[in-house]
């Protein structure tokens, strides 16, 4: 009984740290990104619309930051007013709007992106390369438990597979930016993959 209730406890103090050590990024990126006049949330939206061929629709970004559609349209909102993003009808349904970044936007994001870059980086160097890649495999368990609770009778798998797609596009994308280097991000992905 005993190791039942240490096993517990330890499960409860992880889920705190993921979540200590996810607010705790998440106050340090807003910081870093804040210097150059974005918030963390403008900084993932502008980052989206830029790694995902320009106009984009407000529904594939909030599918890529894993949001509501709404949360993204109020934010999205918000952007327009801020100057940050435009309005694009699509030409074959005019229905359907997407948003592109302004040039105020390709500037805050251009000298914030670096600074953000670097900060991963420097946050993740305690660990070896080994210990990421282990970092990265047991994440990747839990995702899994928790998308089968989100979505019972999904395909999880199907839903993976498009996670490590996406993840692999967007880091071939953010590898083409200058002074940026992706070291092992292909390895991990065909890790990932093999997995699934």
């Amino acid at each position: 009984m005993v190791k039942n209730s240490e096993g517990e406890n330890l499960s409860v103090t992880l889920w705190r740290m993921v979540y200590q050590t996810y607010s705790w990024g998440k106050d340090c990126l807003d910081q870093i990104v804040g210097e150059h006049g974005l918030t963390m949330e403008q900084y993932l939206v502008l980052m989206t619309v830029k790694y995902h061929d320009p106009p984009v629709n407000i529904t594939t970004i909030a599918q890529r930051l894993q949001r509501s559609t709404n949360s993204v349209s109020m934010l999205v909102d918000r952007m327009v007013k801020a100057g940050l993003l435009k309005r694009v009808r699509d030409r074959s349904d005019r229905r359907v709007v997407k948003v592109s970044p302004t040039s105020k936007a390709e500037n805050a994001f251009k000298s914030a992106d670096m600074p953000a870059w670097e900060f991963m980086q420097q946050s993740m160097s305690p660990l070896s390369y080994k210990d990421k890649n282990t970092f990265a495999s047991l994440f990747q368990v839990v995702n899994q438990k928790l998308l089968e609770w989100l979505n019972p009778g999904a395909d999880v798998e199907g839903m993976i597979k498009d996670d490590v797609e996406r993840h692999d596009y967007f880091m071939e994308q953010w590898r083409k930016q200058p002074g940026i280097a992706v070291r092992g991000a292909k390895r991990r992905v065909t890790r990932r993959k093999k997995a699934s």
